[in-house]
């Protein structure tokens, strides 16, 4: 890092909190605080609900899991577009219908105040989790970075977005996600471009594309049906529409963005374009990340690229054991590197045969380099004892610090801060939305004025924030952070979409019944995940969910009946 780097990365933060704080000043009744006056155009919406679902996890994690796993984590937004337009006919008239500040709001017009509590408490613990994620990812960064402590670099990150999401709530968070995204996409774009510059000469971007599919990294679709794969076209189709459902029909962090529009029509549109742009946007951040599996192909990476990690097992006793793997690996890259060229050579010239063998080469070198990988790593959790040695989320950081030109880098440190900074954002004002309305002024203080709510709003803001600043520190346990982000969703979205379709579409059960087959159906959801994990995909806990509380709903509800009538 130069004095250039420093100077973008913290007047780019600085820009952000001061602009959306200074913008969004002055809200005095809850309506502006919670819902911006719902004034928001449709374009805004979209970007509003893009924006919080990109968090820092995504810009960080995602091309790190391209790197490793290729491009077939696309498949998991499938489901997205189809969940969209569900939502557009279905969601958005009622809730605007309805005048809700919140999703669970409307579950006590249709049940009643337990179900709505039941269904609020899964959500604040579903969030309140997440948002300890999306603020540990850039804390990590910046810790490594500055050798501070974690604990230092997470409140730092946290402080800077209470400044402006407590002052303005959501005004504040809407304000500041515009210019957030572009930040962030031009960024990405920018990085994606220097990997493919600094490729040997003649590699074009379709000539990288093709290196990367003979490889194995283009394997964008698995037609295979898996219940144990967590990524092919039908778990993303059915799991991902089933999660997305939830997402955004059942998630307070994006209903409030879409409550935002200034009429059905613009909610509607909003997210009609966050659900055909979304895709596209993932597709270009895995691009990104094959583009720096392709560049490391060329120039050799790190053997481990957790540095910081590698870093304090070197100052062991088992420094000597990691020097000789790192030698071993340095010469098994030089020799790839050769088939590598000689297959690029291949590939330009369309060359069948010669790529065969090359890829057949290469193939014996990769399992080389990965039982290489895997004694660093094994000696690394020794010399460290209860370390985290899966090193996906460093991979792109890594590639930004040492490859970048000053400058970009703290760019590319912004875009990470500003997406780690959206999301929680939104986060936030979700959160202090659903404790305010759905908790404390339903169940504890009904009868104060405006004023009261507003602050009562900022001091859970503020509440929540502190929360996720203390889960964040048990958040470096994960193998994966786009992975874990989405595996904590999938606990509580089948159930919470459950409750919710029950409500939409099945008038006939009533709130008792879908109080206990929520309860139950959370319970399933845990025990699948604590024992049977390796043999459930987590996106299917959605539809899991979702179907235990619907089919338990009916079967309660006819038992409750049959009972009545007897009596």
């Amino acid at each position: 890092m130069r004095p250039v780097d420093w100077v973008v990365l913290f007047g780019t933060l600085a820009s952000i909190v001061a602009y959306g704080t200074w913008k969004s000043r002055g809200s005095k009744n809850i309506q502006a605080y919670l819902l911006g006056n719902q004034t928001l155009p449709w374009w805004s919406v979209g970007i509003s609900i893009m924006a919080t679902q990109a968090s820092a996890v995504t810009f960080l994690s995602t091309p790190g899991q391209a790197y490793e796993d290729g491009m077939r984590f696309l498949q998991f937004y499938f489901g997205l577009p189809l969940a969209m337009v569900i939502l557009s006919i279905t969601a958005v008239p009622l809730y605007h219908k309805l005048k809700v500040y919140t999703a669970y709001e409307y579950l006590e017009t249709r049940f009643d105040l337990k179900v709505r509590s039941l269904a609020a408490f899964f959500f604040l613990m579903l969030r309140g989790i997440s948002v300890g994620i999306t603020l540990y990812a850039p804390a990590l960064i910046l810790s490594a970075i500055l050798g501070w402590n974690i604990h230092v670099t997470t409140i730092f990150i946290g402080f800077l977005v209470l400044i402006y999401t407590v002052s303005g709530g959501t005004a504040a968070v809407t304000i500041t996600q515009k210019y957030q995204l572009s930040i962030i996409m031009a960024g990405m774009i920018i990085a994606g471009l220097v990997a493919f510059r600094k490729l040997p000469a003649g590699i074009s971007f379709s000539d990288a594309f093709a290196m990367a599919g003979e490889m194995g990294k283009l394997n964008l679709v698995n037609l295979s049906f898996d219940l144990t794969d967590r990524y092919n076209i039908w778990s993303g189709l059915i799991g991902g529409l089933f999660l997305f459902l939830s997402y955004f029909g059942a998630d307070q962090s994006q209903v409030g963005r879409y409550l935002g529009g200034k009429s059905i029509a613009e909610s509607r549109l909003g997210l009609i374009f966050n659900g055909l742009l979304k895709i596209p946007m993932q597709f270009i951040i895995l691009y990104i990340g094959i583009l720096v599996f392709v560049f490391y192909q060329f120039h050799q990476p790190p053997v481990f690229h957790n540095l910081p990690l590698k870093e304090k097992a070197m100052n062991t006793g088992y420094a000597k054991d990691i020097d000789r793997l790192e030698r071993d690996y340095g010469k098994a890259f030089e020799a790839k590197k050769q088939n590598m060229e000689s297959l690029a050579r291949a590939v330009k010239s369309n060359d069948a045969n010669q790529i065969e063998v090359d890829k057949k080469k290469i193939k014996e070198i990769q399992r080389s380099e990965t039982g290489i990988r895997d004694q660093v790593k094994a000696t690394i959790a020794k010399a460290v004892p209860g370390s985290n040695t899966s090193d996906k989320d460093y991979v792109f950081i890594n590639f930004v610090m040492h490859y970048l030109p000053h400058g970009l880098i703290g760019l590319l440190l912004a875009v990470v801060f500003s997406a780690a900074m959206s999301s929680m954002a939104s986060e936030l004002n979700s959160l202090a939305s659903t404790t305010a309305v759905d908790i404390y002024k339903r169940s504890i203080h009904g009868n104060g004025d405006e004023l009261h709510y507003v602050r009562a709003s900022k001091i859970f803001t503020a509440g929540w924030a502190v929360f996720g600043m203390l889960f964040a520190s048990i958040a470096n346990q994960a193998e994966n952070l786009i992975q874990f982000v989405n595996i904590i969703g999938s606990l509580f979205y089948g159930t919470l979409l459950g409750i919710f379709v029950s409500a939409f579409y099945i008038k006939y059960v009533k709130s008792t019944a879908v109080f206990y087959s929520a309860i139950v159906a959370e319970m399933v959801i845990l025990y699948l995940y604590v024992f049977k994990r390796t043999e459930v995909a987590f996106l299917l806990y959605n539809i899991i969910g979702c179907g235990v509380v619907v089919i338990l709903s009916l079967a309660f509800q006819a038992v409750q009946n049959q009972v009545s009538r007897q009596g």
